[in-house]
């Protein structure tokens, strides 16, 4: 079978960075490529890394081709659950695909609705209970706690990823997805002009950092002082390493780390049931 290459499909994951590639490749070449590449027909759909390096160094390999795509934004979105069940992606990009299933998804629900609306004006409905029930359109991640769960990420990362996507200059999301500033370091410093954003990313991890520090105390100043309750002193700030938060942002946090571990905690009980039932039927 001749593969075809799709470079919407090849690029439309995070690509792996030199030292993770050279990793996959000491890999295969040690113990062979032990997962099947993934076809959407012939179109390579998962396995870009793995094929490319097995060209390269004449490795065998197999395929499998799900058969249950039917377009485009399936195989799109099969790629996103696929990468979001993987430990080892970044934050980052776990908000980046999250919010690109929510536009797939929202997409659909529209379609979906709108040929709903089609054939409603075709054809008039009866009244009374012998009317013909409505398929139910697709149910898109309507919300920021939607996408923060299935994320797994706080409804307040997902806002600064949002953020960075709409207006950080390419170099600042470099930096980012390269780990060299935090999520929230980020955000901070996309809110600067391009000129100030291309600056402080050439000044490195320090300079970035003094930036987006720059830009929070600007807002603190500028921000209108909140009158304490009564009995009670204002929450001092916090600074949290090189991601400052005040008091109600680390509680959000928390509490998002906590429900994320519970969610890890269900699934972990899930699958320890299903190992259980397969032993018990064997």
């Amino acid at each position: 079978m001749q593969i075809k290459i799709n470079d919407v499909l090849r690029a439309y994951i995070e690509p792996l960075t030199e030292s993770e590639y050279q990793a996959l490749e000491r890999s295969i070449l040690t113990e062979g490529c032990r997962d099947a590449l993934v076809l959407w027909e012939d179109v390579l759909v998962d396995g870009h890394n793995r094929y490319q390096i097995c060209q390269q160094h004449g490795v065998p390999f197999k395929v499998t081709e799900n058969t249950s795509f039917k377009s485009m934004e399936d195989v799109k979105l099969w790629m996103i659950d696929n990468n979001l069940g993987r430990r080892s992606i970044s934050d980052y990009q776990r908000g980046v695909l999250a919010l690109r299933k929510k536009e797939i998804m929202t997409a659909r629900a529209l379609e979906l609705a709108a040929e709903a609306a089609a054939e409603d004006a075709k054809i008039a409905p009866p009244e009374g209970d012998d009317a013909p029930s409505k398929k139910p359109a697709a149910m898109p991640l309507a919300s920021r706690e939607d996408i923060a769960r299935a994320a797994r990420l706080s409804t307040a990362t997902i806002g600064q990823i949002e953020k960075i996507q709409k207006t950080a200059a390419p170099e600042l999301v470099e930096a980012v997805r390269a780990g060299t500033i935090s999520i929230n370091a980020a955000a901070n410093v996309a809110s600067l002009s391009p000129e100030q954003q291309l600056a402080a990313v050439a000044g490195g991890k320090k300079e970035l950092q003094k930036a987006a520090k720059e830009v929070r105390e600007l807002r603190a100043a500028t921000r209108p002082a909140k009158e304490p309750k009564e009995g009670k002193a204002a929450a001092p700030a916090v600074d949290y390493g090189d991601i400052p938060m005040d008091v109600q942002e680390l509680r959000e946090e928390n509490a998002a780390l906590r429900k994320k571990n519970a969610d890890l905690l269900e699934e972990i009980t899930v699958l320890q049931r299903r190992i259980s039932e397969l032993a018990a039927a064997a």
